[in-house]
């Protein structure tokens, strides 16, 4: 889907509607088919925290966090794309898609990044306070 931009330039539409549609039901059915049908420890408590599709909707980068933590994320990211073959294949069965797109895995860091920005800007205030203007 293209727009025309400035000056008469066409560019391309970033996200279609389609592709957003798409992975909000992928991630929907993907966090579902974990927590109920997926049973390798190595997985663990996972959340999806995003999907977001290619344009052409063949690829789907699966944004997740882990219960554990960093330093479970590598045998996670491993678990994970060790069960993309079932996943697709149970995603096939749910969605009304021509084709389900290649799961790719993706440790989603932003919530551990966001507490500790948290506690240095606690620290930063609490140690401001300290030292009279």
């Amino acid at each position: 889907m293209e727009k025309v931009g400035g000056e008469g330039q066409i560019t391309m539409k970033k996200n279609s509607q389609r592709a957003h549609r798409v992975g909000d039901q992928i991630q929907r059915e993907l966090a579902e088919l974990l927590r109920l049908h997926v049973k390798d420890p190595r997985i663990g408590m996972v959340t999806i925290t995003a999907v977001e599709m290619s344009p052409d909707l063949s690829h789907a980068k699966i944004f997740f966090s882990h219960l554990a933590g960093a330093e479970q994320k590598d045998a996670a990211v491993e678990a994970l794309q060790h069960t993309a073959g079932y996943l697709r294949t149970e995603l096939a069965h749910r969605l009304k898609l021509y084709t389900v797109p290649q799961l790719h895995f993706v440790y989603d860091d932003s919530i551990e990044s966001g507490l500790r920005m948290s506690k240095l800007i606690d620290d930063a205030i609490a140690d401001d306070g300290k030292h009279p203007s």
